[in-house]
């Protein structure tokens, strides 16, 4: 059974409670369409579940099949340095079909980052560590594809409806 490695920790990006009984690690590529697809589902849940849940972000891009997934993982760490990790996360989801390289500037801009700041994180090796790392994370907990979710840090067998199905039944 594939687990999660490294467990979860304070390099995470992390959403919901401490206490929540529930923890959930999605490994996403920004452009995938099946992350894309998923996105509103997690959001479902995470408002349906509210403080069962802990919602953690690993970042998978499949760079030999999408071109803007590492760019668009690097926006999101970029935006993160001044404290909107989440926020481009969403933008970044939500603006998917027109994902191309003059966006990241563009939801930079309209979630309220300080440009010059953030297109000089854009280039810094510190941020390609860390996508790099989380990569590394996917590889050693058996991640194949995207999005792969762990559910209390073992792997989900299954995509964002039908965890969200486990959820409702599990809290029932």
């Amino acid at each position: 059974m594939s687990t999660l490695k490294p467990e979860i920790n304070d390099k995470d990006h992390i959403q919901g409670d401490d206490s929540a009984s529930v923890t959930i690690v999605e490994f996403g590529d920004y452009q995938c369409p099946y992350c894309g697809d998923a996105y509103p589902i997690m959001k479902e849940i995470e408002e349906t579940f509210g403080h069962q849940i802990k919602f953690v972000f690993r970042h998978f891009p499949l760079a030999n099949a999408h071109q803007y997934a590492f760019p668009a993982a690097i926006a999101a760490e970029a935006a993160a340095l001044q404290g909107k990790f989440w926020e481009m996360h969403d933008a970044l989801y939500e603006n998917q079909y027109r994902l191309n390289a003059e966006l990241f500037d563009e939801l930079a801009e309209t979630i309220g980052l300080d440009l010059e700041q953030f297109q000089k994180d854009s280039t810094s090796e510190e941020i390609k560590s860390i996508i790099e790392d989380n990569f590394d994370s996917g590889i050693r907990s058996g991640v194949n594809g995207t999005p792969s979710f762990y559910v209390n840090g073992a792997k989900f067998d299954g995509g964002a409806a039908d965890l969200y199905q486990m959820l409702k039944e599990s809290t029932e």
